[in-house]
């Protein structure tokens, strides 16, 4: 059954979302994406000159993921136009929005304006998904930024989490020597049961010094100051973790340490795997609010 969908700003990700969903026969209204040359002239895609015109002949919206980067205008890199926040729930009153990230002062806003809001990734099947491609981008990351192969190195992964899991094992099967930090004794067991080698994150300290490659997955600072006085000179830091990350950034660029934070890993090596997992996620939503 096919269904008018409104998709409003967003980057590489969303204008795949919105060719495969047209491509599936669905009709697509579109602002925010001017400058997307790749939709244009393309069957179900409507490209529309004012917000209202795209979101009035559906109840369902799509937004940016992220949703917004200063919680005052919604993430539009493919127009040169700005749309505030404010404006836009005022627009879709009483419509159903599917962004991600999406900040908690927005809410109150939502509430306003009789909008229900669904994070999508808060969803357990898109957030378990996204987590291989960041690991391979990260693996990406590594081989681009090393000297060294990763046979063989010494990778430590900072949280044993979906993302330290899913690239614990993508390293090992690289052949690199994985050591896995974390709190809980049974994430200490699940490491061993992978066959990696555990630390405890808490007594990190002179240990650091024999890893090559450290990447935290942990979203609140782990390698502090203190710690990072041990980390060896020539190793690789890789941080995944959304702001303010878990690493220590200015004491990383006084020590001279290369660091590479990495944010938003999915959209910028998998557009459209990523794109594709969206899709079947929005789809999953929809069975479940229309009960179909």
């Amino acid at each position: 059954m096919s269904t008018n969908f409104a998709i409003i700003g967003g980057d590489l990700r969303i204008i795949k979302l919105a060719e495969m969903l047209a491509k599936e026969g669905n009709t697509v209204y579109t602002y925010g994406l001017e400058k997307a040359e790749e939709l244009k002239d393309k069957k179900n895609i409507i490209f529309c000159e004012k917000l209202k015109q795209a979101i009035e002949n559906t109840e369902i919206v799509i937004g940016p993921i992220p949703f917004s980067s200063n919680g005052k205008q919604i993430n539009s890199p493919f127009s040169d136009s700005t749309i505030s926040i404010r404006e836009f729930m005022h627009m879709i009153n009483a419509k159903i929005l599917i962004a991600g990230s999406i900040l908690p002062e927005i809410y109150d806003l939502a509430n306003d304006e009789y909008v229900e809001i669904i994070d999508i990734m808060k969803r357990e099947e898109l957030a378990v998904l996204n987590t291989i491609s960041t690991a391979e981008g990260a693996i990406e990351i590594a081989i681009s930024n090393t000297n060294k192969i990763l046979h063989g190195s010494e990778v430590l992964i900072l949280g044993f989490g979906r993302i330290g899991k899913v690239l614990a094992r993508k390293m090992a099967g690289l052949s690199a020597r994985v050591t896995c930090a974390a709190r809980k004794d049974e994430d200490f067991a699940w490491i061993k049961a992978y066959g990696h080698n555990a630390t405890n994150i808490n007594t990190l300290g002179e240990n650091l010094s024999q890893f090559d490659i450290i990447v935290n997955t942990v979203p609140h600072l782990v390698l502090t100051p203190e710690r990072l006085q041990y980390v060896k000179q020539d190793g690789l830091l890789i941080d995944l973790a959304s702001n303010p990350g878990g690493i220590d950034k200015k004491t990383a660029k006084d020590r001279n340490l290369k660091l590479v934070w990495a944010l938003a890993l999915p959209g910028k090596v998998a557009p459209i795997t990523t794109a594709e997992f969206i899709k079947d996620t929005i789809y999953n939503i929809l069975k479940e609010i229309y009960k179909k």
